[in-house]
Formats: structure tokens, C-alpha cells, sequence
């Protein structure tokens, strides 16, 4: 399989479409789109080396692709032991093809994938303004429990 480079892609197959979007689960992707969603994120620090992005998504429990004829539009990824828990993270959609429903079926294939697997906790951090997005999939608020952040100090 191929993603319209020279980058050959590895994918579990074609797990959900709608309105020509493809979603997939992928082993490998073309490091230059994945790059793009970061940024179009605003999550790409420029002093990354974008030769990292293979062992991120080798990395990752689940690495779900939006593609749009071929070119990703949207990504998202779970961090898992494959055991009991996982933590979704980085669901980026392209400005382009926001409020189209792509993010709800990335994150619809990642929690379906995820429960197949025997995963009983899937948590996640939401930005702010994007809670009510989140409660309409099934999350709920995690009372009492902070989210935190390494900083280095200590």
C-alpha cells in the first residue's frame, strides 16, 4: 500500500468511511503528512526531528489516519499498556476539514478498537472549549483528579 509518496505505508485495514473519508489504523505513515497535522495543531515544536515520527506511531498502541483520496486529514492515537488502561491523545483534523465529523470517527475507531482489545479505561485531556464535544461520545469530566505535567523541577 502506498500514500502517494515513495514511503511505503503498513495499515490493519480500512476500519470506517463516510462522505470519502477513510479512517485507518496504520503501523507506518508518510512522516511529511503527519508532520503537517502537528503543525495545522499547533503542536509541532520546529527543534522536533520529524524523523521520530515513525517510532511515535510504531510507539503507540493505535495510530488512527484520516484520509481524504489518499492524503490524511486527521489523525489521533491511543497510549496503552494493552492491558487495562489507555489515554488517547493527538486528535488533530486539518482547519479544512473540521466540523465535517472526522474527529468523532477517529475517536469512535479508536475507542471501538480499544474495547475490542479488552481496554476498560480509556481517558484523555481535553482543551479547553472542547468538553461538550467530548461528553457527546461518551466521556465524562474526571472529578477530583488533576491532570499534570512534568516540568523538570522537583
Amino acid at each position: 500500500m502506498f500514500d502517494g509518496t515513495d514511503a511505503p505505508v503498513s495499515y490493519h485495514g480500512v476500519i470506517q468511511t463516510a462522505h470519502h473519508i477513510e479512517i485507518r489504523l496504520v503501523d507506518t505513515w508518510n512522516h511529511d503528512q503527519i508532520v503537517a497535522l502537528y503543525r495545522a495543531g499547533g503542536w509541532w515544536n520546529e527543534a522536533y526531528d520529524e524523523s521520530g515520527i515513525p517510532a511515535l506511531i510504531k510507539g503507540s498502541f493505535l495510530f488512527a489516519v484520516a484520509l481524504d483520496g489518499g492524503q490524511a486529514v486527521g489523525m489521533g492515537r491511543v497510549i496503552s499498556d494493552g492491558v487495562s488502561d489507555g489515554y488517547i491523545q493527538d486528535i488533530i483534523v486539518l482547519p479544512s476539514h473540521r466540523r465535517s465529523g472526522i474527529g468523532k470517527m477517529i475517536i469512535s475507531t479508536l475507542l471501538e478498537s480499544c474495547r475490542q482489545r479488552g481496554l476498560g479505561w480509556i481517558g484523555l485531556i481535553a482543551e479547553p472549549g472542547s468538553e461538550e464535544f467530548y461528553h457527546t461520545l461518551g466521556f465524562r469530566r474526571l472529578e477530583g483528579y488533576i491532570p499534570l505535567i512534568y516540568d523538570g523541577g522537583g
